[in-house]
């Protein structure tokens, strides 16, 4: 299709076009273009369809994503229709989200009543006492990794230079100590 029909399509088509020309990311000026144009239409598409905003965001996002994804790998045969296929793509992931929607109520229907209700307000106890006495187990260099490691919060490179180390080595270390602990801890191996 030539440049004057695109624009009689209106601008995305003519954006949408420059973006299925140029191959995957090589005009991402033309994409968020065709992302500010199109994205509050989708999103207005998924609020009457959908009845949640949130929905509707996430709505724009696949749609958007799916759209300049295809555009990129040249998929679209027209891409000088490219509101025709947002809009077809809206409402096939519209129908499929309410397909699955209507499977989990009916699984739960179904199978229910059979759930057992888990307690998360309980969380697990650490045995302290267990986890310092294992922790002194270790040989130096390796409570010198984990302590840096993570009561710290250092990462490797920074380890390895507090300790003469590599980070490579550092990360065997640690490694290497984090089984020993959990070993001890469990009630495993040389404890």
């Amino acid at each position: 299709m030539d440049r004057g029909t695109t624009q009689e399509l209106g601008p995305e088509a003519e954006l949408a076009s420059r973006i299925a020309a140029a191959g995957p990311g090589n005009d991402s000026a033309a994409e968020a273009a065709l992302y500010r144009l199109l994205a509050p239409r989708v999103r207005l598409y998924g609020r009457r369809h959908l009845r949640d905003d949130e929905a509707a965001d996430d709505l724009m996002q696949q749609v958007m994503m799916m759209t300049i994804e295809k555009l990129r790998a040249g998929e679209l045969r027209e891409p000088e229709r490219i509101a025709s296929f947002v809009f077809g793509v809206c409402r096939m992931v519209t129908l499929e989200n309410r397909r699955g929607t209507r499977r989990r109520e009916s699984l739960l229907e179904k199978y229910g009543a059979d759930l057992e209700i888990a307690d998360i307000s309980v969380a697990p106890r650490l045995d302290e006492a267990r986890v310092a006495s294992c922790l002194e187990r270790l040989a130096v260099r390796e409570r010198s990794v984990l302590v840096a490691s993570f009561y710290e919060d250092q990462p490797a490179d920074r380890v390895g230079a507090m300790l003469g180390l590599t980070a490579g080595n550092v990360r065997v270390i640690r490694h290497r100590a984090m089984e020993r602990l959990r070993e001890c801890v469990m009630g495993k191996g040389r404890g």
